[in-house]
């Protein structure tokens, strides 16, 4: 019973770390499940056959769009030097210096805000970024295909699979603090 009111004390590095693990471990393992859900979506005229091991976008947009929320849920300052420590930690595991990986996260981020603009809403940054970067324009119908943009009832559908790929802060919080 007093398990569940202390909550347990961990450091930004130890968060880093785990916020790292589970995103990228999530990402690898749901990949497959949203590549089989775009191959037969029936937004598509053709399958754009993506392959279920062909991760690597998918996990820079999922951890660059879950960075964005770290502002609503941490102090200014404790979301920075997160924010600082989940970068320097990320920029090892894809073999880059801080600055290349920093540079990386800019552009994706800028991308993501062009590709999504006039709305502010990461979720549909994210899904819009997962069509652009694996390049959905040219399996939809013409008018879409024209426009070069994406369905939007294949976007709606889209979101509601990426959300499940949000990092959950309140679950967190409720079991530890950070120090």
């Amino acid at each position: 019973m007093f398990g569940t009111l202390v909550r347990k004390r961990v450091s930004n590095d130890k968060l880093a770390n785990v916020y790292i693990n589970g995103l990228l471990s999530s990402t690898t393992q749901g990949f497959p499940v949203i590549a089989e859900f775009i191959n037969d979506d029936a937004a598509f005229l053709t399958s754009p056959n993506l392959e279920q091991n062909n991760h690597h976008e998918f996990s820079l947009i999922l951890l660059i769009g879950n960075l964005s929320y770290l502002d609503d849920c941490f102090e200014p300052g404790d979301a920075v030097e997160l924010e600082r420590t989940i970068l320097k930690k990320l920029a090892t595991v894809y073999g880059m210096s801080e600055t290349e990986f920093k540079s990386l996260v800019k552009d994706y981020r800028h991308l993501m805000n062009r590709l999504n603009h006039p709305s502010k809403n990461m979720l549909y940054a994210m899904s819009k970024t997962i069509f652009d970067k694996y390049e959905l324009y040219n399996f939809q119908d013409e008018y879409f295909k024209r426009m070069q943009v994406p369905n939007p009832l294949f976007l709606k559908r889209m979101d509601e699979l990426v959300e499940n790929f949000i990092w959950d802060w309140e679950a967190f919080f409720r079991r530890y603090k950070l120090d």
